[in-house]
């Protein structure tokens, strides 16, 4: 009674519903009311959910009615970390060859790729690739498998981790590289018997080469063009909110850009580290912006990669003893300055970090931080967060640190055999730290793994890679609780809790609607559930009006 009286009172006073959507199943992500059959959506903004028959009394004769006739219906998915790649058609110049293992099983049909590519590329321009495989490969693609492409192109193809390339031989003379190149901090160059790099290098090393001819010196407009084609297919996995990780004025100008065309999701920026001065002198800080594009906290390297095996951690690696990973190049001290710098200037700090050895440092820097300038409600991040253990996350909790966990095993847990049953059961921990309180977020880190927030929410469910091996599965949670992780809980790592999330009144109206109930299928079939549509401010993004 007293709602329907409330929901009487709100037509009212509120601006006529433009949209109303009946006979739904629909998953709020609002504790206070779970479930609803319907709402209505005014101005871009929920007005009011309710039951159908309280929904319904909202219209007007210009209300667009929507039946969904029991289809279910979520917020909004909200990738809290991605790196936005352009995508350009096969035929184009700048395209860039997928070596994932859906595409490329092996090496000699990388080579097939590869050579198909440097058929259309002139000479002298660079040839890359992205998402190659090792484990599903046999091992890493060498100088010498990429010479079998080219030898009169540059070559460099990037691991499925981000964190690893390959370069053939003229890529490496090119960039002066030999075996007297010593290894620089932060990184390393593989190295065959005889001392020579075989081709490989991992992480900072990638610094060493010299390149040009990059999807970067496409003409601004087909950047454009094709950024905005990847933002559409964000939208057509039901993503309404992104966060991109790490960004500069280049790429501030072209996301601006990309919204002036059309972009169809909401964009949060967080400003790479190396810009953060730069930031800070013109009075930036987190929140800037509007919903549809801001920035949101400076994004920080300390620590290396989980998936290429080369984070660093406090157990050696099982199948490479005495090797515990590369160690961040940066020293404690300098990274407590930095910290101290930015926390003190009012910017919420996202930290790129996956060893326990690394995250170890990062909570020590922003407890000394917090110590030295106290300010209430930081919500600094530690993006990826993969090797916990208890200390860790009794430390994230009492420094209010959110972990913006991965929830990658379907693609890359046939990688991580090298860090033992042990750690595993501690890897991306979502159900110890739910349970314990931890704030956490979800994300795809996409390209390393796939924008779909569907695959990722069954991920968190089994725990389970492509290969039917489960790898943590004591971490496993619920559909709903991996849901809130990818919708409310997004939003509160960017400081929009209020704003957007849940389908709540007054907040944006931002939803996907689903072919069919993720708590009511197999669990293995949550990731073939058909996105039938994504609204953006109550406007249908996808499919692409």
């Amino acid at each position: 009674m007293r709602l329907a009286l409330l929901l009487l009172l709100a037509s009212v006073a509120a601006p006529a519903a433009d949209l109303i959507v009946i006979n739904a199943n629909v998953i709020t992500v609002d504790p206070a009311r779970p479930a609803a059959q319907a709402f209505a959506v005014s101005q871009g903004r929920f007005t009011a959910v309710g039951t159908n028959a309280e929904i319904r009394r909202l219209a007007t004769g210009t209300t667009r009615i929507l039946d969904l006739q029991g289809k279910t219906i979520t917020p909004g998915f909200n990738d809290t970390h991605v790196h936005p790649t352009a995508r350009y058609p096969e035929s184009s110049p700048y395209f860039t060859p997928w070596l994932g293992a859906d595409r490329v099983p092996n090496l000699d049909e990388l080579v097939a790729t590869l050579k198909r590519k440097a058929a259309v590329t002139p000479p002298g321009e660079l040839i890359s690739g992205i998402g190659y495989d090792d484990i599903r490969l046999g091992r890493h693609p060498t100088r010498a498998d990429l010479d079998r492409v080219s030898t009169v192109h540059p070559i460099l193809i990037r691991h499925s981790s981000g964190h690893v390339s390959a370069a053939n031989s003229l890529t490496l003379q090119s960039s002066g590289i030999s075996r007297q190149t010593p290894d620089p901090p932060g990184g390393s160059l593989d190295r065959d018997a005889q001392g020579e790099p075989t081709g490989v290098l991992r992480e900072t090393a990638r610094n060493l080469l010299k390149l040009r001819g990059a999807t970067s010196d496409a003409p601004f407009a087909d950047q454009v063009g094709a950024y905005l084609r990847g933002f559409q297919d964000y939208a057509a996995r039901g993503v309404t909110s992104e966060n991109v990780a790490g960004a500069g004025p280049e790429q501030l100008r072209l996301y601006q850009a990309v919204r002036a065309a059309g972009n169809p999701v909401r964009l949060g920026v967080m400003i790479a580290e190396s810009h953060s001065t730069n930031a800070a002198g013109l009075g930036l800080v987190t929140g800037f912006g509007d919903d549809r594009l801001r920035f949101t906290a400076i994004k920080v390297f300390h620590g290396n990669s989980m998936s290429g095996r080369t984070c660093w951690v406090s157990e050696e690696y099982t199948d490479r003893p005495g090797y515990f990973g590369i160690p961040p190049a940066r020293s404690q001290a300098d990274l407590d300055a930095l910290f101290l710098r930015l926390h003190a200037a009012g910017w919420q700090i996202a930290t790129h970090s996956n060893g326990d050895r690394e995250i170890d440092m990062v909570l020590t820097a922003i407890e000394r931080a917090q110590a030295q300038s106290p300010r209430p409600n930081a919500r600094h991040r530690i993006e990826h967060a993969s090797v916990m253990t208890q200390p860790l996350l009794d430390r994230a909790r009492k420094a209010g640190v959110i972990l913006v966990f991965h929830s990658y095993m379907w693609e890359h847990g046939n990688k991580l055999a090298a860090y033992g049953p042990k750690r595993l059961a501690m890897v991306h921990p979502y159900r110890s730290a739910l349970d314990q309180g931890v704030l956490v977020a979800g994300h795809s880190d996409s390209p390393i793994s796939a924008a779909h927030p569907l695959l990722r929410i069954q991920d968190m469910v089994t725990r389970q890679g492509y290969d039917g091996r489960e790898y943590g599965p004591n971490q496993r949670v619920s559909v709903d609780e991996a849901i809130r992780v990818w919708t409310l809980d997004g939003a509160y790592t960017t400081f929009e809790e209020d704003v957007k999330g849940s389908i709540t009144p007054g907040k944006l109206a931002d939803f996907v609607i689903l072919a069919a109930d993720p708590r009511r299928v197999p669990v293995l079939q949550i990731k073939d559930i058909a996105i039938e549509a994504t609204y953006v401010g109550g406007r249908a993004v996808f499919p692409t009006p």
